[in-house]
């Protein structure tokens, strides 16, 4: 039986076959990594006036956290400083300066080690868990430490 070898041009095309398969197979269905909070730059730290005790006159208490945001400028300086640290890539305006334990649920407002990069839309979906998570605080169907226990492992665990 003879054996049919192929002519230089084909082993040419199966070469380049080969590669476009090889380069396009690690791309079909994936999605850019999720960023998550790391625990050595963004551990969380809580805000010392905020405890089950006071959620009333705290987080609970309408328009509250606008009393104790930190300026914009001060925020984005932190962004610039978390982007280098995270080794994330892209224009700032792509990440919002969030508090890994948000200021609805207790986090300190100016505290380094709570705030993080975190990229849209993902800080956009958060905002809203972080919102369900102070509604359940505040008409009691979870503790102050389990919804901030929660809000910590989400960030950490899934970004």
């Amino acid at each position: 039986m003879d054996r049919v070898r192929p002519s230089p041009i084909e082993l040419g095309l199966l070469v380049v076959a080969a590669v476009v398969v090889a380069t396009a197979i690690p791309r079909c269905g994936s999605h850019p990594a999720a960023v998550t909070a790391r625990w050595d730059l963004t551990p969380g730290v809580l805000n010392a006036a905020v405890t089950q005790a006071t959620i009333a006159s705290t987080i609970c208490r309408r328009g509250w956290t606008r009393t104790i945001r930190p300026p914009v400028d001060y925020t984005n300086a932190l962004k610039q400083r978390g982007l280098r640290q995270y080794g994330l890539r892209g224009p700032p305006s792509a990440f919002q300066e969030d508090h890994l334990i948000s200021l609805e649920l207790g986090g300190n407002p100016t505290d380094p080690r709570n705030l993080w990069p975190e990229p849209y839309p993902r800080a956009a979906a958060v905002d809203q868990m972080e919102n369900d998570l102070n509604r359940r605080v505040c008409t009691g169907s979870l503790t102050l430490a389990e919804a901030q226990r929660r809000e910590s492992g989400l960030k950490h665990r899934d970004g």
